[in-house]
């Protein structure tokens, strides 16, 4: 896509040797005559039906750069970022509190892939003690998504720690929609005043976190759950445990997610 001015200087030239002398000087930009048009447009067409390996090649290259422009923008957000992904006010954090490495992740309580994830994030969790983890609500899949996320963060306000991870493996791993019924039906199991969850879920602190996870989100560029950043990668979907295992050694190893 991005080579197409290239062809169409070659069909210009092209067409504007059919013309007949005194009309092949090059027009400026907007002072194409109809039938001028005309006989690009279908030079153009002719070229790419007998060529379309150049049209392949070109959509090749235009998403070449995209991606090294998406990946530009998204180390220079990462850097800027730094501070709120790795210490977020209102985050739940799993692990060593004091690991050398940070694994974070953003999540909704209704993805499947998330909920697929949360067994990658236990045994990373298992099998590294300087592994610390912080888990961001980012709830994109609705309204229920919305309210599980707003328990989620309001329950912080009653309980911390290891205690808190479990309330959110909890509702992870709940059969069905995860909803504001669901989250209180599992702090209810927990010993959590439901009452109080209910009224902290609604109030402007929970708001911020999640507007401050949204906005995070959108400006590294999120797309989708679960999400994982190790050191400068953004780690998209649930690969598994080997792929983020080694993102972590390399990190660990470099200070970069490849050495």
């Amino acid at each position: 896509m991005l080579r197409l001015p290239s062809i169409s200087a070659l069909a210009l030239t092209l067409a504007l040797g059919a013309l007949p002398a005194a009309a092949q000087t090059t027009p400026e930009a907007g002072t194409f005559t109809d039938a001028q048009r005309s006989a690009i447009e279908a030079i153009i067409k002719d070229y790419l039906v007998k060529n379309p390996e150049v049209l392949q090649e070109a959509i090749a290259e235009g998403e070449k750069r995209q991606m090294e422009t998406q990946r530009l923008a998204q180390a220079a957000a990462l850097k800027e970022s730094r501070e709120a992904l790795l210490n977020g006010p209102h985050d739940v954090v799993a692990g060593n509190p004091n690991g050398d490495v940070t694994l974070v992740e953003f999540f909704d309580y209704n993805c499947g892939y998330c909920r697929k994830a949360l067994a990658d994030v236990q045994a990373l969790i298992k099998g590294d003690p300087k592994l610390r983890v912080v888990i961001k609500d980012f709830p994109v899949l609705g309204a229920e998504s919305l309210e599980a996320s707003q328990m989620a963060v309001a329950a912080k306000q009653q309980i911390k720690g290891e205690k808190l991870f479990e309330f959110h493996q909890k509702l992870l791993e709940s059969k069905g929609r995860v909803n504001a019924a669901k989250a209180i039906q599992v702090a209810k199991e927990m010993g959590l005043d439901t009452a109080r969850l209910q009224k902290d879920a609604t109030g402007p602190e929970v708001k911020a976190a999640l507007t401050e996870n949204r906005a995070l989100g959108d400006k590294l560029g999120l797309s989708g759950t679960p999400a994982f950043i190790v050191g400068d990668e953004i780690i998209p979907g649930a690969v598994g445990v080997d792929p983020i295992r080694k993102t972590i050694t390399d990190v660990r190893q470099c200070g970069h997610a490849s050495c």
